[in-house]
Formats: structure tokens, sequence, C-alpha cells
């Protein structure tokens, strides 16, 4: 289960946050354990890396959320960090601590859900997945997340990937269903495009690393759909 901390010293934002976390969990099904830690004081006192993402108010009396960020951060090198703040300059400086991003205050519930969605793609992208591919002679372990696209010719699939090409034998539907529980999606009948590798889709054409593959029309809207719904509804 992931594990949110949110640090606020104000109580009705801390109950505001925590009910759009259970909101989110409602909506998407996506399962939080939340913590509530009322300064950067309190969630440093005995500090260990059990978070997945925290969110952290910035203007805070005592430690303020930046040094609170760079304390954690000596502590935790992977957690996500989501600054709270009135005012966006203060956010910039988040990125010097390796912030994922900041909300604004008053935090409407979709902005928040647009950030929560961003980290939970982000941490999912952490967790690999290998596939186990038959080339001559023996097997190949290959990370899922290394892929650019599968294309399928005949009865031999190509791996594209960010360590080179290389074939197989094999079929793509068996591979897209290993691929299930990934963002992968087709954009046409002979592509499997890793989602997570797209940078961009111009017109009928996907941009996926330092390719650019076609879009078929009857793959088009289950495609978009799929990469939309993957960058957490931004859209493309």
């Amino acid at each position: 289960m992931t594990r949110i901390a949110i640090v606020e010293d104000e109580a009705a934002v801390q109950e505001q946050l925590t009910g759009y976390v259970q909101r989110y969990t409602r909506q998407y099904g996506t399962p939080f354990e939340v913590t509530v830690f009322g300064s950067g004081v309190e969630i440093l006192e005995d500090y260990r890396p059990v978070y997945d993402i925290i969110f952290l108010d910035v203007e805070m009396p005592h430690l303020d959320g930046m040094e609170t960020a760079r304390r954690i951060r000596a502590l935790d090198s992977d957690v996500l960090l989501i600054f709270i703040t009135n005012m966006a300059q203060y956010a910039i400086k988040g990125y010097a601590v390796g912030a994922l991003d900041y909300v604004l205050k008053p935090v409407p519930y979709f902005a928040f859900s647009q950030q929560l969605q961003k980290a939970v793609n982000q941490l999912a992208r952490r967790v690999r997945h290998y596939l186990a591919v038959p080339v001559d002679g023996g097997l190949r372990r290959l990370d899922a997340a290394t892929v650019y696209y599968i294309e399928s010719e005949g009865h031999r699939i190509h791996f594209y990937t960010e360590d080179g090409e290389f074939s197989a034998p094999g079929a793509l539907k068996a591979l897209e269903e290993k691929l299930a529980s990934q963002p992968f999606a087709r954009c046409n009948s002979g592509y499997l495009v890793n989602l997570a590798q797209v940078s961009g889709v111009q017109q009928n054409t996907v941009l996926v690393g330092p390719y650019e593959l076609q879009i078929s029309r009857p793959k088009r809207k289950a495609f978009l759909a799929a990469l939309t719904d993957y960058i957490g509804g931004e859209g493309v």
C-alpha cells in the first residue's frame, strides 16, 4: 500500500487534504495509508524512510517546509515531495531538493488529484517488470521499462529498446497479455507501445523515444484514451 505523509500546521487543511486522499481512493480505487504531522519538527523526529509521498506545507512556524525538505532528503533520497504553498515562487525552490511539484493554496481537489496521480504514476515506474524473451541458445531478461515499442512481423517480434534492437520468435498478442499490468497499448495492429516512453502525439503519429510510429484509425481512440489515463488525465 502507498504511504502518504501530510505535513501541515493548519488543522482545517490537514482535514481537507486527508479528505481529498479518501476521495481519490473512491474515484480510482487506489488505497493509501495516510499519516498527518503538524510540523516539520514532528515528522523529522525519529524520521524513517517509510513514506512514498509527502505533501509538505512551505510556510510553517519553527521549521519551514524548505528546510524540512532538505533534512528529509538527506535521510531519504526516494520519497516524492510535493509542496503546498500560498506563493508559487517559494515552490520553485523546491526543485533544489528534488520536489516532484507543488500545489497552490487554497487547494482545489482537481489540482491535488492531478499531483497525486503524477506521484502514483512515478511510483509505478519504479516497480520493475521483467520479461523472459527466448533468443538463440537461451533466454534474455528484458526490463519492460526500457522498451520503446514492440513490433510484430509474421511469427517474430522485434523489440526496440534503450539498449538496442533485437528479434525473437513469438506473437504480439501473447506479449500484450504478459504486459497487461504495465503501461503498454497498441497504436496500430502491429505495434505495442510503452506509454511511459511516449513524448508526444502529432496528428496520426506518436513519438516514442527516438521513433515516430503511425496511429491507425481503428486504434486511435483506445490508444489516446490509454495514454491520457496513464499520464493522469492531462491529455496530449
